[in-house]
């Protein structure tokens, strides 16, 4: 790897690693401990991670655990710990493993004690990984849904506000099952404004207002809003039992980002916006920046959508971010960028987004391949992969949503 690319690298770690489950509930554990008996479930792409962190600090006093999370992300070091049922699911596409994680969630809640405290280790991923879907909604549906959904180009307020009219559980309706057990919520961020309504779509958070949904709504979409489950108000008396904290934010990662880069003497823009809209437009938005943008390291964070073809290639939002950042900045010299997700994965691929600069476009060709109809396919991922630049991470335990990172070579003012 390139000296600058294995610099980037290293700085976007430094960001995941201050943002870790495992230290992110150690660290408000430790703060504000538990009292008496514990069971645990943890759900979403850092659930081990954040799981291994309460058993650090709770160790025996947890009674029992559920772990819920997407295939792959079981840490090695959960082998270590007793009595955990472990349920993997797919992301970012359910499946039947999804709605039996759903089931199995509702009765491990029902089979404590009523007078038990829950603790609940939530982060991103929960949406697809565990459901309990109203009557009338199976696996076909919720496939189809999310699958339009992810190719929709709405924002997760917006996802997040469909998939919960399909759900038993989310928007705060999982709470019907608390009874009187006291419930404590430890979450990961990885959602615009850390809104706790929208992290996995808000299990045991009381629902946020509905705002206004586009008027296209397919039939079918619109269908399943008319058969929605109301949650409980929230002013409704549960609420009183449920605690929720925010563990780990994207803001974190980039402080931690621009900490590191400032031991290293290096010059940093930390820009404050943050990057949403069509990953395509925002890519070249970025790159064009970056041409007349001073030396030094840039850093973004934020969550992109993606608007897919029919058919789409191979990729993900940072993947697509990436290419079309590389076709503003071809043939520029000295300016690297890494674009990638902080959970290791990028969409519906096991890459965590891509590294481009001046002479990607140029190393995609050479294997026979066109950036526009990468870029117009959603088939980032294969261009990339051709050019030599994608960046593979594997699951990280966190999932505060993307980071930029962009170094330009000159000399600091």
């Amino acid at each position: 790897m390139m000296p600058v690319r294995q610099q980037l690298l290293d700085l976007f770690l430094a960001g995941v690693e201050a943002v870790k489950g495992r230290s992110a509930v150690v660290n408000a554990l430790e703060k504000n401990p538990c009292s008496g008996t514990v069971h645990c479930v943890a759900i979403g792409k850092a659930a081990a991670s954040m799981l291994l962190g309460a058993h650090d600090v709770l160790g025996a006093a947890i009674q029992s655990k559920l772990l819920i999370t997407k295939y792959g992300h079981v840490d090695e070091d959960i082998a270590h710990i007793k009595n955990v049922q472990i349920l993997e699911a797919a992301h970012p596409l359910p499946d039947e493993k999804s709605l039996v994680a759903g089931q199995r969630l509702v009765e491990f809640i029902q089979q404590t004690p009523l007078d038990s405290h829950l603790l609940f280790l939530i982060s991103g991923g929960a949406s697809a990984l565990v459901e309990y879907p109203v009557e009338g909604v199976g696996l076909a549906e919720l496939k189809r849904l999310n699958a339009w959904l992810l190719g929709s180009g709405y924002d997760i307020q917006q996802m997040n506000q469909i998939r919960k009219s399909v759900s038993r559980i989310k928007g705060g309706r999982l709470a019907q099952f608390l009874g009187k057990r006291h419930a404590r919520c430890l979450m990961i961020s990885d959602v615009p404004g850390d809104r706790l309504s929208s992290i996995g779509s808000g299990l045991l958070v009381p629902n946020a207002p509905s705002q206004p949904l586009p008027d296209d709504l397919p039939p079918w979409v619109a269908a399943h809003l008319a058969s929605s489950v109301a949650p409980a108000l929230s002013d409704a008396p549960v609420w009183r039992q449920v605690q929720t904290e925010l563990v780990a934010t994207l803001s974190r990662a980039i402080q931690a980002v621009t900490e590191a880069a400032q031991r290293q003497q290096l010059n940093v823009h930390c820009h404050n916006e943050f990057l949403s809209g069509e990953a395509g437009k925002v890519g070249v938005k970025i790159g064009e920046m970056l041409l007349s943008a001073p030396p030094g390291l840039h850093v973004w964070g934020g969550e992109t959508t993606a608007l897919l073809p029919e058919n789409p290639g191979r990729g993900g939002r940072n993947q697509h971010f990436a290419l079309a950042l590389a076709s503003e900045i071809s043939g520029t010299q000295g300016l690297s960028v890494l674009c990638a997700g902080t959970d290791g994965t990028d969409g519906p691929t096991d890459d965590a987004g891509g590294f481009v600069d001046g002479g990607t476009l140029e190393r995609g060709a050479a294997c026979g391949l066109s950036w526009q109809d990468a870029l117009a396919q959603f088939d980032s991922g294969r261009f990339l992969e051709s050019a030599g630049d994608l960046v593979t991470t594997g699951p990280t335990g966190t999932n505060v949503m993307d980071l930029v990172l962009a170094f330009k070579d000159g000399p600091n003012p």
